[in-house]
């Protein structure tokens, strides 16, 4: 097994030569990883991973979604039940359970991010086969174990210079302050997720409420009072170096709510007693209230809007939220968002970064909205676009309108820590490729275009998420 020096790049060979200047001018840039979901404890702790299959099989949704569309238990992977019920707990076993099934990766990128990590992390020189599994689980093993194959010290082998994790407001954020406090100089910072306590249907919703309450000494039942105590913690987030905030709702609707009508709609939402178009409807309003307080208190608001969580009810009732049985569905921006940009759209001291996963929006209606108003800009194709299709198809239909300055380069937004260089490397690469093409067809003087794969690769997200 051997990274080709070439891959992904065109073969065309005017395109591939330009793509490996390119290429030359940001492959030893630092990784700017402004969200993400890895875990603080893993930089507070400092231990060691335990063995292959807990790093790199068992956390892992797109591997595990992949073997389970095949018909492989979870339970066989060792994806812990929510009842507690017995899985399997041998690493070695998961292991060679995934090694026989390493043939449904092929020419997916978590094939790619894989090959990338197996050889550049742990000098692993041949293909996972099951003859192979276990002399690369062995490797693997023995790496890990070393002190060089902890967390802060991979932190910095992979020329991470800021990394972003994404917490709930009824998090206490203590493994942050650990990480603070220890003189490390690795910079690992928290993002604001209010989802658990501005989404009434999301699990636990009305104890989060008492818990967010508990926390900030305010009467969370009372519209003024709960909107008080997210204030609140949103400043003791920034204090805990937060950047930015994030928001999983299932469509990008918002709105703006009358004083009177919007307690009306909370008093209903924490009764209990409410329909789903009033859940719609309050999670349309808080995203409006989030962007109000982002212009206050400085914060860049995600918008990661379009999937059909838990999809699959039996997996969620037998394993928990988050197990890759989440959908894409079509996504509305344009009458979506204008409650929201009616008030704040020309903003310059807001940011909105916007993320779909319904690409058919990116031409016709996020450029076209990202390339108009002054708040907004594109993230990077995201969770099932991850790919290089999936960015080159961003570039093509995205950069005609909104161009390459309304959008904030990339983000890997992984749990897979081990991958994060690899997924940064695919991107650089693809960015190479598109401005490759770009030159050849004497549409951009190649020293614009190094430029630009510079401000993709490192200064545009480092701007747009004010790191």
């Amino acid at each position: 097994m051997s990274l080709h020096p070439d891959r992904l790049f065109s073969p065309d060979p005017t395109q591939r030569g330009i793509a490996r200047r390119l290429y030359a001018e940001v492959a030893g840039l630092p990784l700017i990883s402004p969200h993400g979901h890895t875990d603080p404890a893993w930089y507070a702790k400092n231990e060691a991973f335990p063995d292959p299959a807990s790093l790199l099989i068992i956390p892992d949704h797109y591997i595990f979604r992949m073997l389970y569309s095949q018909g492989v238990r979870l339970e066989d992977l060792g994806v812990p039940r929510r009842d507690g019920g017995p899985v399997e707990t041998d690493p070695r076993a998961i292991w060679r359970r995934f090694a026989e099934h390493w043939h449904l990766f092929r020419g997916t990128p978590t094939r790619m991010w894989l090959d990338h990590t197996f050889e550049t992390l742990f000098g692993v020189e041949e293909r996972l086969t099951p003859a192979s599994a276990d002399r690369i689980y062995d490797r693997i093993a023995e790496r890990l174990a070393r002190p060089d194959y902890r967390p802060r010290a991979l932190f910095e082998r992979f020329n991470l210079e800021v990394i972003a994790t994404t917490e709930s407001p009824l998090d206490p954020l203590d493994h942050h302050r650990t990480i603070r406090d220890s003189g490390w100089k690795g910079r690992v910072v928290t993002a604001f997720r209010p989802d658990p306590v501005v989404d009434p249907e999301f699990d636990g919703f009305r104890e989060g409420l008492q818990r967010l309450g508990e926390i900030t000494g305010e009467d969370t039942q009372s519209w003024r009072g709960y909107l008080t105590a997210l204030a609140q913690r949103r400043a003791y987030f920034k204090e805990m170096g937060a950047t930015s905030t994030d928001h999983g709702h299932p469509t990008a609707a918002t709105a703006d709510l009358d004083p009177v009508p919007a307690v009306t709609l909370f008093e209903k939402v924490v009764s209990g007693r409410f329909e789903p178009q009033d859940a719609e409807l309050f999670r349309a309003q808080m995203l409006t209230e989030m962007a109000r307080m982002s212009l206050e208190d400085g914060l860049v608001m995600q918008i990661h809007p379009g999937s059909f969580r838990n999809h699959n009810p039996t997996l969620q009732r037998e394993f928990g939220r988050d197990k890759g049985a989440d959908i894409p569905t079509r996504t509305d921006y344009v009458h979506a968002l204008k409650p929201l940009l009616d008030r704040f759209g020309n903003e310059r001291d807001l940011s909105v970064i916007l993320f779909t996963l319904d690409e058919s929006t990116y031409a016709r209606e996020l450029a076209p909205l990202a390339g108009h108003y002054p708040t907004l800009r594109l993230g990077p194709p995201w969770w099932f676009f991850d790919s290089p299709e999936g960015m080159l198809r961003f570039r093509e239909l995205a950069t005609e309108t909104a161009g390459f300055y309304n959008t904030v380069g990339f983000n890997d937004d992984t749990r897979a820590f081990p991958s994060i260089p690899a997924r940064h490397d695919v991107a650089r690469r693809i960015d190479c490729r598109y401005l490759a093409q770009l030159v050849a067809e004497h549409r951009l003087d190649e020293d614009e275009a190094a430029e630009v794969a510079v401000d993709l690769a490192y200064r545009l997200p480092k701007a747009a998420y004010k790191l």
